[in-house]
């Protein structure tokens, strides 16, 4: 079988043929070279407008890398013909192969973005022995394509969160699709402040936000403002994880003040190695850990009296009524500010602020999960760590786009990975 006969089943341009097949030398051994010649009844298109035109002249050869071949770079080559436009006057003809400027084949720079999934950039260059910027303008060109064609209708819940990015104080604001159907990035933003979740909802639509049902999002002043104003209708939940957390922060801060306070009056450091210990689930700790618990409750320690605290409001999450829950959570309140641990009675001072939105969570009855916002912050994570990090907000924000967003693809008559 014929290298011709495999491309005119896999890869036909209507109105070019393809030409002679040979081996040529090249800097990493042999490349495999494919003439293209246009039909003699084809009229070339204009690169400007796409209408057809009149020949006028030609380039000298041009060569396209496509989809290399048992470890050999594939070439098309081809002499590129001018038109003369009616609209733009005398321009470079439109290929179906390529776009633009373009020196890889769009089969070509697909096949690189789908790669770019499962690699990371610079492996996905050394692999096929192309340069990282090529994979770059490939993953670009994926990512412009499938945000230009993706589908936006039917989105009921959203969540809203904030990821580190680089040294210092700059984030990244990220809202997600959370539907039980359909969990995916739906866009990113630069910082996080309240212009930037606002550009969000500029973007997304009056209409599409008037459709939304649920919104999740952790305690941010400037999110929940910005949430109240553009979809206050919605039910808002907050960010369970992001409560835990807090609870986790004061414990710490107690236990950290608690150990420098034995030192200074030459007390046996009881507290020493213990930071995990305390932060742990019950359900997760070790034997030897619970044996040490129990040793350390019977001495009255203000870290473990926190940590009491913290286990005591767990059952909050379990209750099906919002009256029940409401009155764990202000029993809950009342313990916390009576415990003259000021770290948890600023945990207790800010869910009292916040009480009407954490009982949402029941309204919601368990429809929204937000572990998912957490999930997709851990995978945002590891696409950064996989590059050893993005030096620009370009590049961070379409390599989340092409991992996180699912992004649609053109048809094509053959996929080749």
């Amino acid at each position: 079988m014929q290298v011709k006969t495999i491309l005119n089943r896999i890869q036909k341009h209507r109105g070019f043929v393809y030409g002679d097949v040979r081996l040529e030398d090249h800097r990493d051994g042999v490349a495999l070279t494919v003439d293209i010649y246009p039909h003699a009844r084809n009229r070339p298109r204009c690169s400007g407008c796409g209408q057809r035109g009149v020949h006028y002249d030609r380039l000298g050869p041009r060569r396209f890398e496509f989809v290399p071949v048992w470890g050999m770079p594939v070439f098309f080559l081809y002499m590129m013909r001018r038109v003369t436009c009616a609209t733009c006057g005398v321009r470079v003809e439109q290929v179906p192969w390529a776009e633009g400027k373009h020196q890889l084949t769009t089969t070509y720079m697909w096949f690189l973005a789908r790669w770019a999934k499962r690699l990371s950039w610079k492996e996905v260059a050394t692999v096929f022995r192309t340069s990282w910027d090529q994979v770059f303008r490939a993953v670009d060109m994926a990512v412009v394509w499938g945000r230009d064609h993706v589908d936006l209708t039917g989105i009921r819940a959203i969540g809203v969160d904030e990821i580190h990015w680089q040294h210092g104080p700059h984030f990244l604001t990220l809202v997600y699709q959370i539907d039980a159907t359909r969990k995916r990035l739906l866009w990113i933003g630069q910082h996080r402040r309240a212009k930037t979740l606002l550009r969000f909802f500029r973007w997304f639509g009056e209409e599409r936000t008037a459709t939304l049902a649920f919104v999740c999002s952790d305690m941010w002043k400037p999110y929940l403002q910005v949430i109240a104003k553009k979809a206050g209708h919605a039910l808002h939940i907050l960010d369970r994880f992001h409560i835990a957390k807090h609870m986790s922060d004061a414990i710490d801060q107690v236990r950290r003040a608690e150990v420098h306070a034995l030192r200074q009056q030459g007390r046996q450091p009881l507290l020493t190695k213990t930071r995990w210990l305390l932060l742990k689930r019950p359900a997760n700790q070790t034997r030897a850990q619970r044996t040490r618990l129990r040793e350390l409750v019977q001495h009255n320690l203000r870290a473990v009296r926190a940590m009491l605290l913290r286990e005591s409001f767990e059952p909050f999450w379990h209750y099906r009524s919002v009256d029940w829950a409401t009155a764990c959570l202000d029993e809950w309140c009342v313990q916390a500010m009576r415990s003259r641990i000021e770290p948890m009675k600023k945990v207790a001072r800010m869910l009292r602020r916040h009480r009407p939105l954490l009982l949402n969570w029941f309204r919601a009855r368990g429809e929204i999960s937000a572990a998912v916002v957490e999930g997709f912050n851990n995978k945002a994570k590891l696409t950064t760590r996989k590059a050893y990090g993005f030096r620009s907000y370009r590049c961070i924000e379409i390599a989340l786009y092409h991992t996180l967003g699912q992004l649609p693809e053109p048809k094509a008559t053959h996929r080749f990975c």
